[in-house]
């Protein structure tokens, strides 16, 4: 059956979702989000679209975009191949590293682009990889608290939000900390982030077992001496298959057989 086309939102702004092959990591390093935030950047620019809001987790991407020059697939495919390549030659591996097309939604209403944001920058909160919005720094947020930043100025369009506030900078960056810091059970493209230990204590139980191979090298290691490894893994207290499977981006049906 053919892919059913995307539907063009009315105002052009999308909240766009990618997430992992197989739930895998997409970043294992700082490097790797720096990497992502420069062929980001090129590619922004270059499409000349705005930015609302973006949030880089462990295994998937959150960004709100307006659409620039040309669609919004084409440009987050030239994103994509981008980062795929960088990634490839970077772990000396081959395959899938995002989980088929990108995942999205029209923004069409400003109650709902407030929400979207507000759900963006809540994201790490909710997974328990941090307790305030402001100390991740893998998203847009401190650039809408530190408006003055250069980096934020010329890569996320925040008084397009922060307008929405108040015609004053000053008032507008209170009211948005308020609006953005408030409890909520928003669900936007929502991915489950329930988890028996969290991805970062898996991920670092992992790295101490694997020793001197990098996460991203298993899916590519000889049967053998993979499955050897991933009977190991699911020795691991606490860590589901469906997760171990997730970090080291593999098919969760190899981790069962191994």
């Amino acid at each position: 059956m053919p892919r059913r086309a995307r539907e063009k939102s009315r105002s052009g702004i999308y909240h766009i979702m990618w997430r992992g092959a197989n739930g895998q990591e997409i970043f294992h390093d700082k490097e790797d989000c720096l990497k992502f935030l420069d062929i980001f950047r090129k590619y922004k620019q270059r499409a000349e679209m705005k930015v609302y809001a973006w949030c880089l987790m462990n295994n998937h991407i959150h960004l709100l975009l307006k659409e620039g020059n040309e669609s919004i697939s084409v440009t987050m495919k030239r994103i994509a191949v981008s980062f795929v390549a960088n990634y490839n030659w970077k772990y000396k591996t081959t395959g899938h590293l995002f989980q088929d097309r990108f995942k999205s939604e029209n923004v069409e209403t400003d109650q709902y682009l407030l929400t979207v944001v507000r759900y963006i920058h809540q994201n790490p909160v909710k997974a328990g990889i941090a307790k305030r919005v402001d100390q991740w720094m893998w998203s847009s947020c401190r650039g809408y608290y530190d408006h003055s930043s250069s980096s934020s100025q010329d890569f996320v369009d925040c008084d397009f939000i922060l307008n929405r506030f108040s015609a004053d900078l000053t008032t507008a960056i209170v009211k948005f900390k308020a609006f953005n810091e408030r409890v909520n059970q928003d669900q936007c493209l929502e991915v489950d982030v329930k988890r028996k230990i969290t991805d970062d204590d898996a991920r670092q139980l992992i790295k101490e077992l694997l020793g001197t191979i990098e996460i991203a090298q298993v899916k590519s290691l000889p049967k053998i001496e993979r499955n050897k490894i991933l009977r190991k893994v699911k020795r691991i207290n606490g860590l589901s298959q469906r997760q171990a499977a997730r970090i080291l981006g593999i098919s969760p049906n190899l981790v069962f057989k191994a």
